[in-house]
């Protein structure tokens, strides 16, 4: 069964940078992404976990409209990972921040990575 790992969460101030890192286990996530793509979450304490960006095989990346221009997605053939690159955060991006497949969600959701943005 999948299991995804997410890292690189950390405390920055507001304008800070941080980029997080995917993978999986369980599985060859060259095949895993061919198929279902990665897609990043976040939730914060008493609200729905929201998607903030998706990559697939083919096709150009998506972004919910509170990151667009601020995070970058993307993946590096050489390596078994989606990287989501965290530029001018502010206090509303703070969350926990998860992977998980592009669309089909899977239920082995990860612990996640804790971003924390305060001053």
């Amino acid at each position: 069964q999948v299991q995804f790992v997410e890292s690189g969460g950390g405390s920055v101030q507001p304008g800070g940078s941080l980029r997080l890192t995917c993978t999986t286990t369980g599985t060859i996530f060259s095949r895993f992404f061919s198929i279902h793509g990665i897609g990043w979450y976040r939730q914060v304490p008493g609200k729905q976990r929201e998607l903030v960006a998706t990559i697939k095989e083919r096709g150009r990346p998506n972004y919910a409209d509170s990151v667009k221009g601020r995070f970058t997605i993307s993946r590096d053939p050489r390596k078994n990972e989606v990287d989501l690159q965290m530029n001018r955060l502010n206090p509303e991006d703070t969350a926990v921040y998860y992977c998980n497949a592009a669309a089909k969600i899977f239920d082995s959701w990860g612990q996640g990575t804790q971003v924390t943005v305060s001053s």
